[in-house]
Order: C-alpha cells, then sequence, then structure tokens
C-alpha cells in the first residue's frame, strides 16, 4: 500500500492514490519481523517518485505490499518545505504511531528528516529509524534494523541512475518522470536550496531510458519534473534552456502516442523556441506551470525574481496568442514582507485582467533561514488571512467564467475511472488539467467507454466549481 498525500510547492494539492499489489522480483533474505510494508508519503511528486524508488527495492528484496493494519513495516516520506507542511508530517507520525500494530516498525525518511530530524525525535521518540532525503537506496538496511537508529549524510536529494528499481504507485496511464533535483535559485522567501541542495540534473541518456522504460510499461502521459525545468542541465554546462529543448526533441523523435506534460517553468525561460515546438507536435500538452508568485515590481525585486511584471504579461499574451488552447497554472503569494494595500490591489486586478486556468495561493510563510524570514515590515497575519481568500474568491469568478465558455464544446479527455463517490459517475482529464492538483472532468454518461486509460471524445455540458461534466460521444 502506498498512500500519496500531495502538498505541492507550487500549488498545494491534496490527493490520495494507492497501490496495492504483490510481486516477488529476486528475493533477498527478509527480516524475521516480517515482510508486509505499507508507505505514505507526503509533498510533491518528487517526493512520490523517492517513495516508488524505496517501494521498488522494497519489493524486490521480496517484501510484500499491505494495509496498514497489517504492515510489518511503515515508511512515511515526509515534507519539510513550510512550517504547515512539517505540522503535517508530525501529525502523520502520530496517526501512524497510533494506527500501527504494537510489533511494526515505522521508518521516516524525506526532507523534514534531512533539516528537522531533532523535532522528529523529541516529539516522537518511538520513530525506529530516520532515513535521510539523499539516503533512499538504504532503505532496505533501516528496514532490516534489528536496533533503532538512523542514517543521514549530506546527501540532500536523490535522483535516480542506472537500474534502481522503481514501482510505479500513479494508475497504469500517468507517471512522473523527475529530470533534476536541487535548485541554483535564491527566492527570497523559499528554503529548497538549504533541503534539497544545489542543482543537479540526470543526463539526457538517463532520462530518455526511463522516458522509454515507462512507454514501455503502458504509461500514456509522461510528467516532466523538477524544481525547474528551464534549469535542466544548467549544471552541466548548459545555456539558456537549451538542454531542456534538446532533451524534448529527442522525446519527440520516439513513434509512439503521448502526452507529455510540464510542471515548473519561470516566465523568463518561456522562450520563443519552447513556444514553438510546443506548437509543432501536439503530443506536448499545451499547458504550463508558471510559478509567478506577484505582479508588483517592488514585490518581485524584494522576492529576488528574475523577471518584471510587465514581461510576466507579455509572456502570458504570447501563450494565448500562439497558443490559443493553453492552460496556464501559476502560484501567487500574499502577505510578503512590506507588501501594501495598493500592491496586493495591484495583484488582484492583474487576476481579472489576465485570466488564468489554475492558481494556488499562498499566505507567506516566514521560513527560517530564507532571505525573506528577517525582512522588516512584516504583514501580519489577519491581512494575509483577509487578502488571501480575497484573492480566492477573485480566482473562483475568474475559473467559472472561463470554464464555462467551454459547455457545448467537444474535448478529448483520458477516462481514469469511477468517482471516488459513485460508479454512476467517471472521471477523466483533457490535457489542460494536470493529476492530482488541477481540476477534473466529470462524466454523468460514460456508456461509450469501454476501458479506463484510453482516450475519448466528450461534450461539455456544464460546470461544477473547477471541474467540467460532459458525456463520452
Amino acid at each position: 500500500m502506498l498512500k500519496v498525500i500531495q502538498d505541492d510547492h507550487q500549488s498545494q494539492p491534496t490527493a490520495s492514490s494507492c497501490l496495492n499489489e504483490k510481486e516477488h522480483n529476486g528475493k533477498l533474505s527478509l527480516s524475521l519481523h516480517g515482510n508486509k510494508i505499507n508507505f505514505t508519503s507526503l509533498g510533491c511528486p518528487r517526493n512520490l517518485v523517492d517513495s516508488e524508488v524505496m517501494l521498488g527495492i522494497l519489493l524486490k528484496a521480496g517484501y510484500e505490499v499491505a494495509e496498514l493494519p497489517e504492515a510489518d513495516f511503515l515508511v512515511l516520506n515526509t515534507c519539510g518545505f513550510l512550517e504547515a507542511s512539517r505540522k503535517e508530517s508530525l501529525d502523520t507520525v502520530g496517526e501512524l504511531l497510533t494506527l500501527k500494530k504494537p510489533s511494526a516498525k515505522l521508518i521516516v525518511t524525506g526532507c523534514m528528516v534531512q533539516t528537522h530530524s531533532s523535532d522528529l525525535k523529541d516529539a516522537y521518540p518511538k520513530i525506529d529509524y530516520l532515513l535521510g532525503s539523499g539516503d533512499l537506496e538504504g532503505i532496505l538496511t533501516a528496514v532490516q534494523s534489528t536496533a533503532p537508529g538512523e542514517t543521514i549524510t549530506t546527501a540532500r536529494s536523490y535522483l535516480e541512475s542506472g537500474e534502481v528499481p522503481r514501482r510505479l504507485s500513479t494508475p497504469k496511464h500517468f507517471a512522473y518522470l523527475k529530470i533534476a533535483e536541487g535548485c541554483r535559485k535564491r527566492c527570497a522567501y523559499c528554503v529548497i536550496p538549504t533541503i534539497k541542495g544545489p542543482l543537479r540534473s540526470k543526463s539526457q541518456e538517463q532520462v530518455l531510458k526511463e522516458f522509454n522504460l515507462l512507454l514501455n510499461q503502458g504509461v500514456f502521459e509522461v510528467v516532466l519534473i523538477a524544481q525547474d525545468l528551464g534549469d535542466y542541465g544548467k549544471d552541466q554546462g548548459s545555456k539558456s534552456i537549451s538542454a531542456l529543448i534538446s532533451l524534448l526533441k529527442e522525446m519527440l523523435k520516439i513513434e509512439k502516442p503521448f502526452w507529455l506534460r510540464l510542471l515548473y517553468l519561470y516566465p523568463d525561460e518561456i522562450t520563443d523556441e519552447l513556444i514553438a515546438l510546443m506548437k509543432s507536435d501536439p503530443r506536448i500538452c499545451p499547458y504550463l506551470d508558471m510559478p509567478i508568485q506577484h505582479i508588483n515590481n517592488t514585490i518581485l525585486k524584494s522576492m529576488r525574481r528574475a523577471t518584471s511584471g510587465e514581461q510576466i504579461k507579455n509572456v502570458i499574451t504570447q501563450l494565448r496568442t500562439e497558443i490559443p488552447t493553453v492552460s496556464i497554472r501559476t502560484s501567487l503569494i500574499v502577505g510578503f514582507p512590506g507588501e501594501t494595500e495598493e500592491q496586493f490591489e495591484e495583484l488582484a486586478l492583474f487576476l481579472k485582467e489576465f485570466p488564468l486556468d489554475n492558481v494556488g495561493i499562498f499566505k507567506f510563510s516566514r521560513e527560517p533561514g530564507s532571505h525573506a524570514f528577517d525582512l522588516p515590515n512584516q504583514v501580519d497575519e489577519d491581512v494575509k488571512e483577509s487578502r488571501y481568500h480575497r484573492l480566492m474568491q477573485i480566482q473562483k469568478k475568474v475559473v467559472k467564467k472561463t470554464l464555462k465558455k467551454k459547455i457545448g464544446t467537444t474535448i478529448q479527455v483520458i477516462v481514469e475511472g469511477y468517482h471516488p463517490e459513485t460508479n454512476l459517475l467517471m472521471i477523466g482529464r483533457h490535457q489542460g488539467q494536470c493529476p492530482d492538483i488541477d481540476g477534473q472532468v466529470i462524466i454523468n454518461d460514460g456508456r461509450k467507454v469501454k476501458s479506463f486509460g484510453q482516450l475519448y471524445d466528450l461534450e461539455v455540458t456544464d460546470v461544477a466549481d473547477y471541474d467540467l461534466i460532459g458525456r463520452v460521444l
């Protein structure tokens, strides 16, 4: 069992998915403690990929996945990005310790272990093993350890290389492909470089190898992830986004049907060449997650962002002009130190004048170790709360207006399965909807659906909050 609770750094989604299979692949000696494992993965998709690697290592060693009450070993992959993320991680440790059987061992790994292991140990001394976020290949040692312990080295992030096993926990038709870890930017509000370390990119050869492996496994939609896709290869001497462009071109040479989705490209990295490439092949989803955080130039400069408000608006305009079907997701921060009411109103007006398809809105979190932690004119929490709700209301109206324009149109959707609340409905997504973090398509007439994970034409008949409603043709 692998339970996923995603809390993405850019968009803060919440979702759950489960893997419940049994496979023995090259059995090795097992702990006398038992061999049933259960995973919980918190945080972003990059964390999920790490959890899938650990799961693959244990399955290859002969362990079996199980529901939580039956598990002999519980593995929790934590997030330590924000104070709220760390609280969720601590709360989840407490929940797992309460729910597990007395003989079961709890192994805690991930970002919070790397940066706040003392908090975990102080709050929950009954944790059996702590594993650093860059030490994932030690999961077998952690599980088989006969005494409490820890392995926390200076490696702050993990990148697959070679033939490391990985077991997907997502539905069979989509998967995440991590192409880099760490970050070379120094945004004032962010501690990712401290948590995850400097940028490290996989070789193009390694990425293509993993990409082909996913396609050969039957994966249709591959979501490329990194802290910043545009920086891919820059640690290896690449300039601009040339390494990413080269990688995408090599992927597109593969003569198979697939969807390729790009997560996290900053406005200054949306170049003419990238837009032209996206237009050239419909297999690249007309979708971009472009974190902008604010639109006021003074705030952007204080945030240590590379683009101005005018440049952001120009990029959005160009995308809308050249790729009319493009869906744009972004993230915004309210209550950054020094943000005035006038600067907030500028951000609110921007949302109305430049409607975006999906927006994750955050209240500024004062993170120790970040440049913004010590900035003057910190904004009161009640002001942050008010601005958050005001911006959310604006975005809700924007989305409703945008989605209503689709009523009566025909779109192509990948039908993913039955609705979690009833088998009378199905759910799916179109190219403008990313798994787990965006809205979805609710199918109220799926009589023509023969199998899940396949593409179907659908007529949009209505909208419900952030979701479309329709019938399969």
